[in-house]
């Protein structure tokens, strides 16, 4: 009875080891990659404390201390931690001994603010769109910043290939080229495809911000731990007011 009230949901189990979020776990499960007690898993399985898990043959453990790193992504770097594709991933830049991933992404060729952790759970709730967590940005484009512009990205933007219309953002010029973005959602090449359909193109984009994580005086390619105030306050943004990071 103990041990059948200690069982947690697998790809939850996944998500806590820091290795991937609960979406991925469940890619993970499908497609073979995880065992429990040397059988392949099943969807939506229930494991206990005595059971063996392993993904490709590897041994995972629960990592209790929850870490969370402040990186800033160079230009160049990929999001993902394999790919035979990519020139440099995220595992070619950052050596740290627990192993995080991160949580929401950059593409390839924009720089600046992104969350490591190894706690699932926290990735889940910053790339949750329904929870409007902000995503602060800079943007240079290749034509002058307009009152006009600056008018209609604030007011959401079709686009026309994903046939969606973009949430209300703030948006504000910062230069004669570059105005400040905060978005709440996350579609994919946002901000490159909002310009492109006002008919500008975006010729760099650096991140700034995540929520209460500001990338401050990071250089690129550097991280910092983010400790006490500042991970309680995320916690409580990320999880609703709460903070879980014990």
């Amino acid at each position: 009875m103990t041990e059948q009230t200690k069982q947690e949901r697998l790809n939850k189990f996944l998500a806590d080891c820091g290795i991937c979020s609960r979406r991925e776990a469940d890619r993970m499960i499908a497609s073979g990659r995880v065992a429990v007690n040397g059988r392949t898993a099943d969807m939506g399985m229930r494991i206990g404390p005595s059971d063996e898990i392993t993904v490709d043959g590897q041994p995972l453990k629960r990592k209790d201390k929850k870490v969370v790193l402040a990186f800033y992504k160079p230009v160049g770097v990929t999001c993902t931690e394999k790919d035979r594709f990519a020139e440099k991933t995220i595992r070619d830049v950052v050596d740290y001994p627990v192993r995080v991933t991160y949580a929401g992404r950059l593409d390839r060729d924009s720089e600046g603010l992104l969350l490591l952790t190894n706690d699932g759970e926290l990735i889940n709730a910053l790339m949750r769109a329904a929870n409007y967590h902000e995503k602060e940005y800079l943007v240079r484009v290749n034509r002058p910043v307009t009152d006009a512009f600056l008018k209609k990205m604030s007011e959401g933007v079709f686009l026309k290939e994903l046939d969606v219309q973009t949430r209300p953002c703030q948006v504000e010029r910062e230069g004669k080229f570059v105005f400040r973005i905060i978005l709440t959602q996350g579609l994919n090449r946002q901000i490159r495809r909002m310009c492109r359909a006002l008919g500008n193109d975006v010729q760099s984009i650096k991140r700034v911000r995540v929520a209460n994580i500001t990338l401050g005086r990071l250089k690129p390619g550097n991280y910092r731990l983010v400790e006490k105030e500042e991970l309680d306050e995320l916690y409580r943004i990320a999880h609703g007011g709460q903070s879980e990071n014990g």
